[in-house]
């Protein structure tokens, strides 16, 4: 919301606060400026506020305090929110069966839409495990040649290191070794080395399609792929890999008050370190401290519920009806980027503006895997990504609806793109009756138009005519989608080519909400 600089307040002021303003004055030998005093009573978004020459009266004193308590669970849910993330993450690797780090969670016939993954992607072979440092000390991890990009993330999801191609070993494979934030020696020798700040370390490694299918990748990651501590290095543990085909379970945080015991056990498990001492403070004051007990009375976790609510709003407007005009990739569009300024640690102008907190929200409430590999320009090497939740009137997509895509020739992609739709409530893949609600260039070869243009069809039931690239959608839901291109091309970088914006074919049984907020937007980014 605007905020009021004081002449605005005093020159909207009441004439009964101006009164009280006087009537203050009165009681002082110099007449004493109006902004220096507090009037009684004052009118705010929170009640009507009550002195005593100052003195808050007991409901004033319960209305600020509380209002505090929530206020500080709220900057708590979109400040923590990527601990939490990494937290359910580590949470949900044992409900497939991988309790260490050796025992390797291989999405071996791709991601599809059963499990919950924020904005995972149905167009790589991905391999995951937990990094238990504290329990195995320093860890070796082995990548085969020809591995897709890997990352390593601390408990915090900050970046680590890179693996595979945006990696020191460049594709060509090689030993890494994760060091715990209290380990002390010089490390070996023969190690691309990285020394984490949490004891707790996520590992994700993508393996690309060859000829559309997912074999080839699977197979270099059970023959290839070892993660052991060092201290066995002489005689690592059997590899196993965990198929998770058929299974569902969720890798998101919560929404509601549970979130707050998410990241207590975070804080609690974790160097105190970890987290800065300043939002340090903003869990501590609402009862999350290292070494004690988070136990909120029955009146505290009704607040903790109401901030969850409230954080969880704020980041789903973030998201899904942000104003922030860096956020748009182009003039005129709803398409936008994922790490908004360029920058994987969120940083405003090299750190002159500081940390921008609304855009790193933004990205955790909807994805994983943080790595300056995303952000930074590599042309031919990683992967980029576009996002979009409206049509290009500025409405919400509705799944009752038939809507086009339509892709330009030459997509700047010089292995493959892809599309993926998901479910602005999971943030995770849509669950229709296809189970991969998407379209990859590779795997799925879609037709192309007489000018070498991609035209993509999403509604709920397949649309009449020859030649259609449908993606499913779900009557009474609505959906996202995001592009993304691996091996980027220059022409994304300097934007000579961009998608189209997604088009209204015919309407289902009620129009597409259109959100009052999206007026707001400037026409620099809109149409």
């Amino acid at each position: 919301s605007k905020s009021v600089a004081p002449q605005e307040m005093k020159d909207s002021t009441p004439a009964e606060y101006k009164a009280s303003v006087e009537e203050i004055q009165e009681k002082f030998n110099e007449k004493i400026p109006p902004e220096f005093l507090t009037p009684s009573p004052i009118k705010t978004r929170i009640g009507e506020l009550e002195f005593f020459d100052g003195f808050p009266s007991p409901k004033t004193v319960q209305l600020t305090m509380e209002n505090l308590y929530v206020s500080r669970a709220i900057q708590s849910f979109l400040l923590f929110m990527p601990a939490a993330s990494l937290e359910a993450m580590r949470a949900s690797h044992p409900l497939v069966g991988s309790n260490d780090a050796h025992q390797v969670v291989l999405l071996d016939n791709l991601l599809d839409s059963q499990p919950l993954y924020l904005t995972g992607n149905t167009d790589t072979v991905y391999a995951s495990s937990i990094l238990d440092l504290k329990k195995s000390g320093p860890i070796v991890v082995e990548i085969p040649p020809q591995c897709g990009p890997g990352t390593v993330n601390d408990a915090f999801f900050r970046f680590v290191t890179d693996m595979g191609g945006p990696g020191p070993d460049r594709g060509k494979g090689g030993k890494y070794l994760i060091l715990p934030p209290d380990y002390q020696e010089d490390p070996p020798e023969g190690y691309f080395s990285s020394r984490s700040p949490s004891y707790i370390n996520w590992l994700i490694l993508r393996g690309f399609l060859v000829d559309g299918k997912p074999d080839a990748a699977a197979k270099m990651f059970r023959e290839g792929l070892k993660v052991y501590p060092l201290s066995q290095a002489d005689s690592p543990p059997e590899m196993e890999f965990l198929s998770t085909k058929g299974k569902f379970y969720s890798t998101i945080h919560a929404n509601d008050e549970h979130f707050y015991e998410e990241v207590n056990r975070v804080v609690q498990r974790e160097p105190i370190e970890l987290f800065e001492p300043e939002i340090r403070g903003f869990l501590s004051s609402i009862g999350i401290e290292k070494g004690k007990d988070f136990s909120p009375s029955e009146a505290q976790k009704g607040l903790l519920q109401e901030a969850a609510a409230i954080g969880n709003a704020t980041a789903r407007s973030l998201a899904f009806a942000t104003s922030n005009q860096e956020a748009f990739l182009y003039e005129n569009s709803y398409w936008k980027e994922a790490f908004i300024g360029g920058d994987y640690r969120w940083l405003k102008h090299q750190g002159a503006g500081g940390r921008d907190l609304d855009a790193r929200a933004m990205f955790f409430f909807l994805a994983t895997v943080n790595t300056p590999a995303m952000a930074l320009k590599m042309v031919g090497i990683g992967s980029q990504y576009g996002l979009i939740n409206r049509d290009s009137e500025g409405n919400y997509l509705d799944g009752a609806h038939h809507y086009t895509l339509k892709l330009p020739p030459n997509a700047p992609a010089k292995k493959f793109w892809s599309i993926v739709v998901y479910d602005p409530q999971t943030r995770s893949e849509l669950q229709t009756e296809n189970p991969f609600p998407s379209i990859n260039s590779q795997r799925d070869q879609p037709l192309t138009n007489p000018d070498g243009s991609t035209t993509i069809h999403f509604s709920p039931k397949r649309p009449e005519g020859e030649g259609i690239n449908w993606i499913q959608t779900v009557e009474g839901k609505g959906w996202f989608s995001l592009l993304r291109l691996y091996g980027p091309l220059e022409s994304w970088f300097d934007k000579s080519w961009r998608p189209g914006e997604i088009q209204l074919v015919a309407a289902g049984a009620a129009p597409p909400p259109r959100p009052a907020e999206v007026e707001k937007v400037s026409t620099k980014s809109t149409p």
